[in-house]
């Protein structure tokens, strides 16, 4: 009878809270009489939580709806909260009530802090009470919050810490697996950065909860292990002296024997991390003058446990010591002297003790971690620095490794000299002049040494940057008579091996040109190498022109750190090369094999590089006195800036130039399409009609293909408005009348290819119309499939033109709307394209999928899955491949929908493993591997058919084949085995 009248009374009682929490948050005003009496709400719900428990509920509800009210009177908070203390047992409410009592709490945490407070340790205790046996994770998480709130806001937890800590740490660590199809969404990871939030947000529980963080880290449970470890990294920004004194001990016995014996290397780093904090903690405790110094003693613990190690003719124990001495070293610059001053004398020794190679590389290994540590602190005192002492020790050994016939000794020597370098002030002018010949020596190694050969530029580079004295004095020398004598060889026909000096010399130029100073030495050097080649007084081929361009291109990029760099390479080396390519270009009665070097493709495709790596980072200013000079020498054809300007005839690419003076169009895309948007192009509107007119002309298509390029590049820059209309309407004239029967057909279609490039990357309302353009030609029986492949470029990052490190307009998304807009169509077009047609749709369509982000991708799948697999049976080569490249992520990213098709999948893979393309065997292999990570059920009625199947590419005649093949068979032959 009591329940009945209760479930009668929670009727009417419901609604009541329904209609103050109307008022409350302003829905409702007409009924405001009722409920004005707030305080008479107040009282009267608080003898409601007397009630029957099935009116609880509601009267949860109206409280919480009341709590968010912000006229609350004085007083009301703290009434509310001791009720609900006093009159309910919060764990025995469903979920749901009890989810509602700590929204309760937390809204009265946040508008009525100090009313609260005014309950000093009663609040903490009754929260306690509340809390006390939470299990729902949900909940959990609210709860954890409130304990946070209650320690940072500073409320009175008076004698109830160890309780209150009791009350959070018995979830410690946390063991939660969220249920499949979870609508909640909260995962593991939540609750422990919650509850690890509580636990290090106050050092008073440090006395409680360091126990049991070492009982967890001596566990024999991973993720125990390294949740505690994780905990104490964070509570040391807490805690001090004071707190980890007594633990120490303790703390460091957990901490070396996990990275000791560990299996784990996530458990062996977050124990480096904990050591690391705790020597952080005790560095930057203010000690007092009669108070033990506890980081002295316990960095004197950590090397009394380690460095003995490092002295054991095995060296079993040598890297997991090394690492926990860098650990504690890397803390502080305190840390860092005492271990560094204990440590190094050590591995000095040991390095002259041991003769073999290897153990010579692991100790200068572990001597570099320390030498790195050093870079992290400053001295104000530089004689203070703990490494002046051993200078001298470690640059000869330093030197003795550079000298080793070890290659990866010598790598590791490189290093070392790196970083003793970086250090301020350290080394002598003759250690600097040792230091340059070891590394001019090593930048020309054979090719058997090729990673060592890198690594000594590496270091050239850096260290010339901050000794250019040095490196000018005695090394750029060398270098200049180096290339004078490479001229030489080549002038008298070289043998292969001076061909590789020479190529080592130009690599080394460029690689120790990161200082002003010596830029204004090297870049002279190699400009007037490219003289010489013009001169025809070296025989030259036209690799050993690009690889001048490509040492000139690695200075550019140097350069680009550097302002007055900048604009010193800019304004030196561009009008070398146009003089070169202008000179080159002039008609000659008897035409030199020489000098038409330079206006080969791939020659000038390197000089692109150059000019347009050193236009991109000038400034503004400086780029608009360029563009003054670079445009009218190719309009007007004004030689006046270029260096030996002395042409025999006018320089006139546009108004019937010859086909090698058109060729330079390349070189005025590059400088003129890297230019920042904001510079103001003289002549700007005969130029691009001049572009225009050259972009379809048949007789020269790498010319037209340049012009075409230059054109998209400034149209993708052009302000919006009525230039640009004018100028795309004359490029849709250009477009239509070329596409029509005649000549020009395949140049009418790159100008077409390259504007709606340009379009698309900047969203321009026209880009639609030519993309439909460029669709409508996947049909035409000459131009299909170059239009198929034209979808490559739209959705492809180009090196020359329309790039954002050029100032391109590139919209980040660009890739995701083209997809969105063309995908529909190209598929409706696929079906209903004849037969002989639909492979060209097919590539279009594998081209673009296979450049559209994965997470784009993912949700389309299951629509397009079916033309990818019909694209895989498709006779060319092309559409297989990146067909191939589309589904490999796919199959390790969506398993659950490719398991779908594994039949098809199985057998059109195996087909294609014995392709006649290289690339599609590798690619197919790669597909077959990565088929393993569907789920095994699925796969394993294949296994016998797969694995006889792959024993024929393991016979393949190409090594990069069999490879993969071994890697795949191997896999399928584990599918199904234990631990698999």
């Amino acid at each position: 009878m009591a329940a009945a009248a209760a479930v009668e009374a929670a009727a009417p009682m419901g609604a009541l809270w329904g209609l103050v929490h109307d008022f409350v948050v302003g829905q409702q005003e007409g009924p405001a009489d009722q409920v004005a009496a707030v305080v008479h709400l107040i009282l009267f719900y608080e003898n409601r939580l007397k009630d029957h428990h099935l009116v609880i509920p509601s009267v949860l509800q109206g409280l919480k709806a009341l709590s968010l009210c912000v006229a609350l009177p004085p007083g009301l908070a703290v009434s509310v909260l001791k009720a609900i203390f006093q009159e309910v047992h919060v764990q025995s409410l469903p979920q749901v009530d009890r989810h509602t009592v700590y929204n309760i709490i937390t809204n009265f945490m946040r508008t009525r802090e100090e009313e609260l407070k005014s309950l000093g340790a009663d609040f903490t205790f009754g929260f306690i009470q509340v809390m006390d046996g939470e299990k729902d994770p949900r909940n959990l998480l609210v709860a954890f919050r409130i304990v946070h709130d209650l320690i940072s806001r500073d409320y009175s937890l008076g004698p109830f810490v160890e309780e209150l800590f009791e009350v959070t740490s018995c979830y410690f660590p946390i063991d939660f697996t969220p249920p499949p199809n979870d609508p909640h969404g909260i995962q593991r990871e939540d609750l422990i950065l919650s509850l690890r939030a509580v636990l290090a947000s106050t050092p008073r529980f440090a006395e409680f909860l360091l126990p049991l963080l070492i009982e967890k880290v001596d566990s024999e449970v991973l993720s125990a292990k390294l949740d505690s470890l994780q905990t104490l990294n964070a509570c040391c920004a807490v805690y001090g002296q004071k707190e980890l004194k007594d633990f120490l001990p303790s703390l460091w016995a957990s901490i070396r024997r996990e990275v000791f014996q560990t299996a784990s290397e996530r458990v062996e780093a977050e124990g480096l991390a904990a050591l690391h904090s705790l020597t952080a903690c005790l560095s930057r405790s203010v000690l007092r003058a009669d108070a033990e110094d506890l980081l002295d003693s316990f960095l004197s613990n950590i090397l009394q446990d380690c460095r003995h190690h490092l002295c054991e003719p095995d060296m079993k124990l040598v890297w997991p010591s090394a690492k926990l001495l860098q650990a504690a070293a890397g803390a502080s610059a305190r840390a860092c002297d005492s271990v560094t001053s204990n440590v190094l004398p050590l591995l000095l020794e040991q390095f002259h003790k041991h003769s073999q190679s290897s153990q010579r590389r692991t100790i200068l290994e572990m001597l570099l971690g320390f030498l790195k540590l050093q870079q992290k602190w400053s001295y104000e005192d530089k004689d203070q620095r703990p490494l002046n002492g051993f200078k001298d020790q470690l640059c000869s050994l330093v030197f003795m490794a550079l000298t080793d016939p070890s290659t990866q000794l010598q790598l590791v020597g490189i290093r070392t000299l790196t970083v003793l370098g970086a250090q301020p002030d350290l080394l002598s002018y003759e250690d600097l002049e040792l230091a340059v010949g070891h590394l001019y020596r090593l930048s020309f190694l054979k090719e058997d040494s090729q990673s060592c050969r890198v690594a000594a530029l590496e270091a050239s580079g850096t260290l010339a940057a901050l000794y250019p004295v040095a490196f000018s004095s005695h090394l750029v020398p060398k270098l200049a008579e180096e290339l004078r004598v490479g001229e030489s060889n080549l002038t008298n026909g070289d043998e292969p091996t001076q061909c590789s000096r020479h190529l080592c010399c130009l690599q080394a130029l460029s690689a120790v040109s990161t200082h002003p100073s010596i830029v204004k030495e090297t870049l002279p050097l190699l400009l007037q190498h490219l003289w010489q080649v013009n001169r025809g007084n070296m025989v030259a081929q036209s690799s050993d022109v690009i690889a001048v361009c490509q040492s000139l291109r690695q200075m550019a990029e140097k350069c680009q750190q550097d302002p007055e760099s900048c604009w010193y390479f800019h304004q030196t080396a561009i009008p070398c090369l146009l003089a070169l390519a202008v000179q080159a270009s002039m008609p000659e009665k008897e035409p030199s094999v020489l000098r038409k070097v330079l206006l080969e493709d791939e020659v000038l495709a390197a000089m692109v590089s150059v000019i347009g790596t050193a236009t991109t980072h000038l400034s503004p200013e400086l780029a608009a006195q360029s563009v003054t000079h670079i445009v009218p020498l190719f309009l007007d054809g004004n030689v006046s800036f270029l260096p030996e300007n002395s042409f025999p005839s006018r320089f006139q690419p546009f108004q019937d130039g010859s086909s090698g003076q058109r060729r330079l169009i390349a070189l005025l895309m590059a400088f003129v399409c890297s230019l920042p948007r904001n510079v103001e192009i003289p002549q700007l509107n005969q130029l691009m009609r001049e572009l225009l007119e050259l972009s379809c002309c048949h007789s020269c298509p790498f010319s037209s293909t340049a012009a075409a390029k230059c054109f998209a590049g400034l149209l993708n820059k052009h302000p919006a408005g009525q230039q640009l209309d004018e100028f795309l309407q004359l490029a849709v004239d250009k477009v239509e009348a070329g596409l029509g029967s005649g000549p020009c057909r395949s140049q009418a279609f790159t100008l077409l290819l390259w504007v709606t490039k340009a379009l698309v990357l900047r969203y321009h309302p026209l880009s639609s119309c030519l993309t439909a353009r460029l669709m409508g030609l996947l049909s035409d029986p000459e131009l299909g499939p170059a239009a198929a492949d034209g979808f490559s470029l739209l959705m492809s990052d180009c090196t020359d033109v329309l790039t954002r490190a050029g100032h391109a307009e590139v919209r980040i998304m660009f890739r995701q709307r083209f997809f969105t807009d063309n995908v529909p169509a190209l598929v409706q077009g696929f079906h209903a394209a004849p037969q002989d047609v639909k492979p060209n749709y097919l590539k279009g369509l594998s081209h673009v999928l296979n450049r559209l982000p994965k997470p784009v991708l993912l949700p389309e799948l299951p629509t397009l899955l079916s033309l990818l697999l019909e694209a895989l049976s498709c006779p060319d080569c092309v559409v297989q491949l990146s067909t191939l490249s589309c589904l490999q992520p796919l199959l390790l990213e969506a398993p659950q929908v490719m398991s779908l098709h594994v039949d098809t999948l199985v057998t059109k893979f195996l087909n294609l493993s014995s392709s006649p393309s290289m690339a599609v065997r590798i690619a197919a292999l790669q597909c077959m591997h990565a088929l393993t990570r569907l789920p095994t059920p699925v796969l394993l009625p294949y296994k016998p058919q797969v694995i006889r199947a792959l024993a024929k590419p393991l016979d393949d005649k190409k090594r990069l084949v069999r490879k993969e093949a071994v890697s795949a068979r191997g896999e399928w032959f584990l599918l199904g085995s234990p631990g698999s």
